[in-house]
């Protein structure tokens, strides 16, 4: 890679900005997979920088989730005095995943106005960047599945093959989380307050979402319940907790639909910010 000036950044052969919807997608997914070798080289400088590749690091992976699940087994179990079977299982099974959503979010959504310096001296295509923020979270959260080897320790009754399948439904949670990072990145390098909203929409999408309940605690066809489906981290929490503590099949519907919901929103995503990435030199 060369150093370029920041006009050469800003105007790239073949402006976006007169290029077809399909077209925008094409370059973007092709910038995806022709810069393979560089993504992997940015998951790893991201690892450095969020001290993922250190031993504290993989540790505090192990040990967050851990202690957010005691919080809330104290919370729910002491306080509110709700009794739920093996529910320090029950839990941890949508706090991992959880942990792993909001943190790669937020990652991906600064990923471009926390590389200012390398935008304005290297020519690249940018949309590596959420790109590589989303794959470094998804190496950290394999790390945090070891913390839930050690749940499974005092609840081996709930082992079973189906837990198997938590790699298939990561896959699902990583094109949604991608597609979301994608834009939110795209829209942060304009409105910079796009970052500062999302922690308190993330906090609050926690609670709408089946982290701390089921969705079965919901009266069938109530309104709460209808709502809650229409959440897609709903049937992604949902998903684990069956393979998990629930030992049964994933909601394979539920899945299918977020799915399909994040091809679309990638393809969109993608267009988007191939649409405005000419202006990033010019503006950060």
């Amino acid at each position: 890679m060369t150093a370029t000036s920041p006009d050469a950044l800003a105007a790239p052969p073949g402006p976006a900005g007169r290029q077809s919807f399909p077209g925008l997608v094409g370059r973007g997914l092709r910038d995806i997979r022709q810069r393979h070798r560089l993504i992997r080289y940015l998951v790893g400088a991201d690892l450095k920088r969020t001290h993922a590749d250190t031993l504290f690091g993989q540790i505090w992976w192990l040990l967050d989730p851990l202690l957010q699940m005691a919080i809330y087994v104290v919370l729910v179990t002491v306080i509110f005095r709700r009794a739920t079977p093996d529910y320090p299982l029950f839990l941890f099974a949508a706090i991992l995943p959880w942990k792993w959503f909001a943190t790669t979010l937020n990652d991906a959504t600064t990923s471009v106005t926390g590389r200012q310096g390398l935008i304005r001296q290297i020519q690249f295509p940018k949309l590596v960047l959420p790109t590589a923020a989303v794959t470094a979270g998804t190496v950290s959260f394999a790390v945090g599945l070891l913390a839930l080897g050690m749940v499974y320790v005092f609840y081996l009754h709930r082992l079973s093959a189906w837990v198997l399948l938590i790699p298939l439904i990561a896959v699902v949670q990583y094109a949604f989380t991608l597609a979301l990072g994608v834009a939110l990145a795209a829209m942060n390098a304009f409105y910079r307050d796009v970052h500062n909203v999302l922690r308190h929409v993330t906090r609050l999408w926690f609670y709408l979402s089946p982290a701390l309940y089921s969705i079965n605690d919901l009266r069938e066809g109530s309104v709460e319940r209808f709502v809650l489906q229409l959440n897609p981290m709903t049937h992604l929490l949902e998903s684990y907790r069956a393979v998990t503590w629930g030992t049964s099949a994933p909601d394979w519907l539920g899945l299918l639909a977020v799915l399909g919901l994040s091809v679309v929103l990638l393809v969109f995503a993608v267009a988007l910010f191939k649409r405005v990435e000419p202006a990033f030199a010019r503006i950060l």
